[in-house]
């Protein structure tokens, strides 16, 4: 209970300190570039963690996948970043978010208790854990396309609005060095 409860307050402190960063317009350089280093470091060390202690719930290939997820977008905003645009956080993106939480938090309570019961009603703690883990590593690559559609798309129009149709690219220079 107490890692679980652990888990949960620092992901609250991390919403509420964007929230009220973004309702007080005090909104950062270092903030964007750290809230969501902090945010990743978070739930990677959550999703190693249990790897280690449950594995039958938290199977490593799933934590490859859903950090390689992250690695991916990681790498497309800093590749939109050098191009000067930003990719905001999209809706799967914060969905995924909150499925993370959720997904790490029932992996602990089910490392301790396969079901809980409330007052005659069985809650299957391990049950919700293993559905949570599914639907989080769901979203994460549905989330993941998402980001790559939104990352080509800027792209796409960027590359169009430097070379209208029709006004062919500058042709490179002919050689002058003499041919045999």
């Amino acid at each position: 209970m107490l890692a679980a409860g652990i888990f949960i307050l620092a992901s609250i402190t991390d919403g509420l300190d964007g929230y009220l960063a973004r309702k007080h317009g005090q909104i950062s350089s270092v903030g964007i570039l750290l809230d969501p280093m902090a945010d990743k470091l978070l739930v990677a060390a959550g999703l190693i963690l249990l790897v280690r202690f449950t594995p039958n719930l938290m199977p490593p290939w799933i934590v490859v996948l859903v950090l390689g997820r992250e690695f991916l977008i990681t790498g497309l905003r800093s590749v939109a970043a050098t191009e000067g645009f930003a990719i905001q956080a999209r809706d799967l993106g914060k969905l995924k978010m909150v499925l993370q939480i959720v997904a790490v938090v029932a992996a602990i309570l089910a490392h301790r208790w396969y079901e809980w019961n409330f007052f005659g009603f069985i809650l299957g703690v391990e049950l919700i854990a293993r559905i949570s883990i599914w639907f989080m590593l769901v979203v994460s690559l549905l989330s993941a396309v998402d980001y790559f559609i939104a990352f080509w798309g800027r792209v796409d129009r960027s590359a169009r609005s430097h070379h209208p149709a029709g006004v062919p690219a500058k042709p490179q220079a002919a050689s002058t060095t003499p041919t045999a």
